[in-house]
């Protein structure tokens, strides 16, 4: 199969989904900032070896707030708080380290 029928006969299964909603907006900030986190990461490993300058880290630390401001957006909008969601990551991380889990993959191990 070459790509222009593959982008043709796939179109035939999407389905336009309605995004107007309080979350949509902030899930695609966070995933966006995270991307723009890693993105400089690579460019630490790929152009300076590793090594984190000072303007490095102050670049970082400034996508790393704007992954902040995403996730307390989505936790307001879900009506959660920032401490309830912190807490039941350590529980769950806690757990999986107790029952020699903390490696793998999957949400349930």
């Amino acid at each position: 199969m070459d790509f222009a029928t593959y982008q043709t006969e796939s179109r035939k299964t999407a389905q336009a989904v309605e995004c107007n909603h309080s979350i949509a907006y902030p899930t695609l900030g966070l995933v966006n900032e995270a991307g723009e986190f890693a993105g400089k990461v690579k460019k630490i490993f790929r152009d300076k070896n590793g090594i984190i300058s000072e303007a490095d880290r102050q670049a970082l630390k400034g996508e790393l707030g704007d992954v902040l401001w995403y996730l307390t957006q989505l936790c307001t909008e879900l009506n959660l708080t920032l401490e309830e969601v912190a807490q039941a990551n350590i529980e769950k991380l806690f757990s999986r380290l107790e029952r020699g889990k903390i490696s793998g993959d999957g949400d349930e191990r």
